[in-house]
């Protein structure tokens, strides 16, 4: 008998880095934390679904708002993050094929305490704790490029 094949969806979503310049000269990003199906915390980068019809910068602008509280303005587009996932849908499991397009965002107001219920928590970390702290490798890669575009290393690049 032949094996059942399992779908494949595809999902474009978009989110960034939010980040805040410190008094000391330093730079602070926004990780949110979600609880895992395990029950673990993963620390993150916000991000969601681009809706039919938007902007892929306005979709991480609302992303970004809706999950940590904050509003920014885009800087410039970091890297884009590609992965593959099983998740159980009501009619059975489905084979997600993602792709996210994060953008550096400068954090111009907002406060993370308003965040949905889809985030845990949001927290502010200073850039290299961040790296250490998100979850994922490549979120963690887009980071790493965030923190050398916003030490110089990459101005007017990107």
């Amino acid at each position: 008998m032949a094996k059942a094949k399992i779908p494949t969806k595809f999902q474009l979503s978009a989110g960034g880095v939010v980040f805040r310049r410190t008094d000391e000269g330093g730079v602070e990003v926004a990780l949110i934390a979600t609880t895992a199906p395990d029950g673990s915390r993963r620390w993150g980068l916000p991000k969601g679904l681009v809706e039919r019809g938007e902007a892929m910068e306005a979709a991480a602008l609302r992303e970004i708002q809706e999950e940590t509280g904050l509003t920014g303005r885009v800087l410039e587009r970091i890297d884009v993050v590609e992965y593959w996932y099983r998740w159980q849908e009501a009619e059975g499991p489905v084979r997600y094929h993602k792709k996210v397009y994060f953008y550096l965002v400068e954090a111009t107001g907002g406060d993370v305490a308003d965040h949905d219920w889809e985030v845990e928590t949001v927290r502010w970390f200073p850039i290299e704790e961040a790296i250490a702290t998100a979850t994922y490798e490549g979120e963690q890669r887009v980071l790493r490029q965030a923190a050398e575009m916003l030490s110089g290393a990459r101005a007017g690049g990107g």
